[in-house]
Order: structure tokens, then sequence, then C-alpha cells
């Protein structure tokens, strides 16, 4: 069989798509260059939180200080490779994580064109990468900026696909073992790789039996995968998969291959098997909308993938969109796969790709990457089989080579077009404005290291990386069970919210003790962890969660301070108090709903006379005060306006209209927004500190009040 050897030309088609990946993910840097808000220490910020995650890690292996219990990812890969770039490029450490995803994702040219190269039509892979490498959800992803795993979590799987089709193509040994290592290296960069490698697998199996069942490369391609996901650390797979692939260099084992195969089948069930694979499922697309954890008593909490917008149910339009550019370029994509399979049965190794990018349509849009690659081959198959029909057709020899060549650059223009004009018109902006990191910054130099910052989970990795401070909830810790707390004190009267708020810190840090503990204890010795609302609960006596909380309307006794605790108050939170709202009106005994405040926020409004128009059929009339909801027609409690004077200080004043109505109007001129809202949530620790600054002088100090971000630091 012919060898694979990439050549000359395989490398100038990486090399361009390449260059066209990078360049256009620079149009956003264009198009903000020079903007100040998006500026932190003279570089552009990362746009997506989970970033910060990472960036913090990263951060801490640099600088060689992570205090316990801070949750610093300094042994996950994306944090432990942005050090080592930081370590080894002369650039700034914000350059670094910048840049970095343009770069990284971009590489994803290189294993489609290969894959390409080993079918005998490199061109249709490279037509294949420009496609890939600049389409909406993979381009959304991977911009500039957008520092997280997605940034090599395609590109990882992609090169196993390159590995495993060339492999099975060339039946060279060493893409054996490039398989093995690719899918070990794929599991160290990112831990859920485990569904796709065994899709993998299964396809290549399917494959093997029904086109190849005799051909003992094959089964030792299947060994050395199953190697590569057994369930052990990264360097037991990697020494397993190159001590497999040397024993395959001995040919008397051939006869033993099949033994081989079960062993590795029976190490592979044995650490893990399918497990990983049906707890995904179950997170993903198996999901209720409340959440029952039973640890001592049975408490009910909301679900937090309800309200993750990556999670829900996408339109069809949206999907195909986000795959292809368009529906029709989506269908021709799809048509060209098929027939791309019925011309290459290989590429049906492929199918986990798509089938895990077509799980969007009922899981969520994050997963719609996956099928990228894998429809940007269909339509360039389409654009080439099309190409080849015209050159039969065409019976002049010396033109129908340059009319194909026309027609395949046109139909690649205009699959790219779309693509392009989202790129051009996808101006996301940064995590957060200069001024917010301005505020964390400053509070890095008032708060200690063992310090809590308490806000709500949106905003807990920034929070982390700037503050360089502890967090109770964040991107990767924000289930019912802790969101609840964090929620209540956002969302109750202050003298409750204090003093949750010292509960929650101190049960947490407890927790924390307690699980250290338990590390040198014997399993029967071992102290069971509940959550922190059970175990408030059991500790002062009740048996109810929910006769806990009202007992803290009363005097009871708290723990002791050993730390200080801050509230992280944003103006970009008031856009999701409903959602923050929503973890804390539950019933934790029942599930049942118990709390549905009134909150409107908008920032369309206009004035005409002696009415007020605030937009969705809410109107105020300002000279009988009352408030008309559609159809209804109600009084208001009160009408205040907040605003802030030349020199920054803040200003506030308020009329009491109606002391028996429940819904009140604010006007926050500085923001140009007014609120529409209930005595609840009027009272609520959020509005009242961060909206009004009304703070109670005993349970609150403030720290800095900035119109974009204000902190408190509680004194109890």
């Amino acid at each position: 069989m012919k060898s694979y050897e990439i050549d000359k030309k395989v490398w100038i088609y990486i090399g361009l798509a390449f260059t066209f990946s990078i360049l256009l993910r620079l149009v956003w840097v264009y198009q903000f260059s020079g903007y100040e808000d998006f500026y932190w220490n003279n570089q552009f910020m990362i746009n997506t939180n989970d970033g910060y995650f990472f960036a913090e890690g990263a951060r801490d292996i640099l600088s060689g200080i992570s205090q316990e219990n801070d949750l610093s990812p300094i042994h996950l890969a994306p944090s432990q490779l942005t050090a080592f770039f930081a370590k080894i490029l002369p650039f700034s450490f914000e350059t670094i994580i910048f840049y970095l995803p343009a770069f990284l994702s971009s590489l994803v040219v290189v294993p489609m064109i290969l894959i390409a190269k080993s079918l005998g039509r490199v061109e249709i892979g490279f037509v294949a990468a420009l496609v890939a490498s600049i389409a909406w959800s993979y381009y959304n992803r991977t911009m500039v900026g957008y520092y997280d795993t997605d940034m090599l979590n395609i590109v990882f799987p992609v090169f196993v696909l390159s590995f495993l089709i060339i492999a099975l193509k060339s039946k060279e040994s060493i893409y054996l073992l490039l398989s093995g290592l690719t899918l070990v290296a794929y599991s160290w960069w990112y831990s859920a790789s485990y569904s796709l490698g065994i899709a993998f697998f299964v396809f290549v199996l399917i494959y093997t039996l029904v086109f190849h069942r005799k051909e003992l490369f094959n089964y030792k391609l299947l060994i050395i995968m199953l190697f590569a996901m057994i369930g052990l650390p990264v360097l037991a797979k990697f020494i397993a998969v190159i001590g497999v692939y040397f024993s395959f260099r001995i040919k008397k084992l051939d006869s033993y291959i099949y033994y081989f195969l079960t062993v590795a089948l029976l190490i592979f069930l044995a650490t893990g098997g399918f497990s990983p694979v049906l707890a995904k499922l179950k997170g993903y697309v198996f999901q209720d909308s409340v959440k029952v954890v039973t640890q001592g008593m049975e408490l009910h909490f909301f679900s937090v993938m309800q309200t993750v917008r990556e999670a829900g149910h996408i339109p069809f339009e949206t999907f195909a969109n986000r795959i292809s550019g368009s529906v029709l370029v989506f269908l021709l994509s799809l048509l060209g796969y098929v027939m791309m399979v019925f011309r290459y049965r290989v590429m049906l190794v492929g199918l986990p790709l798509l089938g895990l990018g077509f799980l969007a349509y009922i899981g969520g849009l994050r997963f719609t990457i996956y099928a990228v690659p894998i429809m940007a081959f269909g339509i360039s198959y389409a654009i080439f089989y099309a190409s080849d029909l015209l050159k039969k057709a065409l019976n002049n020899k010396s033109t129908n080579s340059k009319m194909a060549l026309f027609f395949v650059s046109a139909c690649t223009v205009l699959v790219l077009y779309p693509n392009i004009k989202h790129i051009i018109n996808y101006r996301v902006p940064t995590v957060f404005s200069k001024s917010e990191v301005k505020v964390l910054h400053e509070l890095k130099n008032i708060a200690t290291r063992e310090d809590y910052v308490l806000s709500w989970w949106d905003y807990g990795y920034p929070i982390r990386y700037y503050s360089d401070v502890k967090t109770l909830i964040d991107g990767g810790k924000h289930s019912g069970s802790v969101n609840f707390a964090v929620s209540y004190v956002l969302t109750h009267s202050q003298e409750v919210s204090a003093k949750l708020a010292r509960l929650d810190v101190e049960y947490t840090e407890k927790t924390f003790r307690v699980a250290k503990e338990n590390e040198k204890k014997d399993e029967k010795d071992k102290i069971k962890l509940q959550t922190n609302m059970a175990q408030m609960s059991f500790d002062y006596g009740f048996d109810d969660a929910d006769d806990f909380l009202y007992s803290l309307s009363f005097d009871i006794k708290l723990p002791k301070k050993t730390r200080d605790v801050y509230l992280y108050l944003p103006f970009r939170m008031l856009s999701i108090m409903p959602t923050v709202s929503r973890f804390s009106d539950i019933d934790l005994m029942s599930g049942k709903t118990i709390r549905k405040p009134f909150f409107y926020m908008t920032q369309r409004f206009e004035e005409k006379g002696d009415m007020l128009n605030l937009a969705n059929g809410i109107l105020f009339n300002k000279r009988t005060g009352m408030l008309k909801i559609g159809t209804q027609e109600v009084p208001l409690r009160e009408f205040y306006i907040t605003s802030y004077d030349k020199d920054g200080n803040f200003k506030k004043q308020g009329d009491i209209l109606n002391p028996e109505a429940e819904l009140c109007l604010i006007f926050m001129r500085a923001y140009d927004t007014f609120l529409v809202l209930d005595r609840q949530m009027l009272e609520s620790l959020y509005i009242q500190l961060f909206v009004l600054e009304n703070y109670n002088k005993n349970l609150f100090e403030p720290v800095l009040l900035d119109a974009s971000s204000k902190v408190y630091k509680l004194k109890i």
C-alpha cells in the first residue's frame, strides 16, 4: 500500500488556510482598536467569563502562589499551556490570553487538509478548512479574546479523526501511535473528551466489522484507542499507549491480537467504561427545572441548567446558521457529506463529530461547533462533485479546467460570504469594562487572599482574577444548592442577608476543613458532608430549612468570624435580577415557588405631557400617580430618582405617593434606566445597596462606590 506523504502543496494549502483564519479573527481587533473601555494594562481584555478561570490558574502557576481552597485551576491543561507560552514568548500575559484562541483554534485547518490528502483530493480539504475555520459557531467560540477550552476543543478531535483515517487508509504503524497519543492529549486538555473518544472507537469498530473484519491492523488501532481512554491519569495512559505500540512491532504477537483486544476492553470497563458518557447525557439532555438533593434532609433547589442559554433548545434556522452560515448551505453540506461517505467509506468515522453537533438541536447551541468540520467537508465535496460534472459536460479541454476553477472559486466565496458577514457584525464586548476592572483592582489592594467576595456566579471568575480573593460561586460552582444562599442574600432584606452571608462563608470554609480531614480517615469514620443549608439547619436545631431561614429575622448566634466578606454589586447584575431571584424564590422542603417578585427594567421610554411610556404596555401617569400595566391600573407606592452630580457624588430623591400600594418606580438618571418593582424587590439587599445606596450602617460599610459597580464590606 502506498505510504502517506505530506508534500509541498499540502504545506502551501495549510499556510494559506491558517493565515485566512487568523486574518478574519483580527476584524474584531480592527473594529475596537482604540476603544479604551475594552482595555486594561494597555491590552484588550478577554470576552468570555470562563477565560478568567484559566487565566487565574496560569497566573498562579507563574507566581508560584496559590492559597488553599482558592479553586485556582493550576492543575488544568489550559492554565498549564498558557503559563508555558507566557514563559517562552516575549509578550505580556494579557496579550497572550487575548490572542491565543485565534492562533490555536486556526490549527483546525491542518488535520482537515491532512484528511483530504489521505483521500487523494487535497483541494477538498483546503476549501473545507476555509469554511470550517470561520463558520459562525466556531468563530464565536474561538475569536480573539475567547480564551477558553474551545480554542482546542475541536482541533484535538479533528486531529484524532485525521490520524484515524490516515491509519485506516495507509496502514502505517506510526499512525497507530499518533492516534493514541492524540486521544491522550485530548483527554489532558478537556475532561469531557471521553464521550467523543468512545464514539470514535465505536465507529472505527463498525467500519472494521463491516468492511475490514479480517484486517489485523484495524484491531490494533482499536486496542490503542481503548488504552488511550482507560480511566487512569494522563501519564499512565501515555505510557500504556507507547508500550502497546512497541509491543505491536513484535510480529509474533499478531496471533494474540484478539486476546489483546479482550484485555484492553476489560481494563477499559474496569476503569470507568461508559459511566461518564451517561452522566454527561443526563446533565445536558435529561434536565429537570428543580434539582432534589438528599443529604441528611431532603431539600429542593432550582436547577441552573434551565437558566444557561447554551443548554437550551434552539430554532432550526439558528442551528443551521451556526453550523454552515445559512440553511441552504447546511442542507447542501448534509447532502455532500452523504455523497462523500458513499465515495469514501472511511468518512463514516467522522459521524461522532456530526452527531454531537446535531445534538445541539435538542441539547443546546454550544454543541454546534462539533458538526462544523464535517459539514464543511460536505459542502466542499458537493462543490467539487459539481465541478467534476461541469468538466465532463464541457467538451473543450482547453477551457474546462479554467471554468471548473472559476466555478469552485465562485461557490467557495458564496459559501464563505454569510460567515464573513457574521464576523463583521459580531461585535461582542469584553466581559467587564475598564471602570469595573478598576474597582476590582482597587479591591485587590484592600482585601486579603483569604477574604470572600460575594456576588452572582457570572462574575466569580473575573472577581478572583482581578481581586485575588475567594468566591462562593462561579462559572463552575453554581449548582442550585450553592446558588441558593447567594441568591437569598442578594434578594432579601439587609438584616437577614447579612447573617446568611456570614453563615455561608464560614460553613463553606468548614466544609473544606471537613473534606480535608476525611482524606485521612477510613471510610467508616468519615464525616458525611451536608449542603450548607442542611448543616446550618441541623446545627441551629431545625429539621426544616425554611424554619431556619425564618429564624434569621431574629437574634441568633453567628459563627466566629474568620475572614472578611465583601459584596460586589455591579450595574450589569440589574438586568438579571429576575434570574438571580428564582434560585431563592423556592420552598426548600417542598420545591414549590413561594415568591414571585415583580421586577421590570427598561431603557426604552418616552415622555409625553403627563404620561411616561415605559414600553411593553407599561405607562405612568405623573399627575395621578397611577401605573398602567396592560389593561390594569394600579397606584404607585413610591417614586425615586437617583443621579450623580458633576463631582461624582451620588444623589437621590423620593416621594411616597400611596403607602398602601405595592409597586414602586425608580428612575436611574445616570444609567437612563427605569425600574418598576414591588416592595419585596425594593427592600432587597441589591436594590437598597446598589441602586439607592441605602445601607444599614450596623451591617455594611461602603468600600468602593463607582457608578459601574459598588463594593460593601460586611461588618458582622
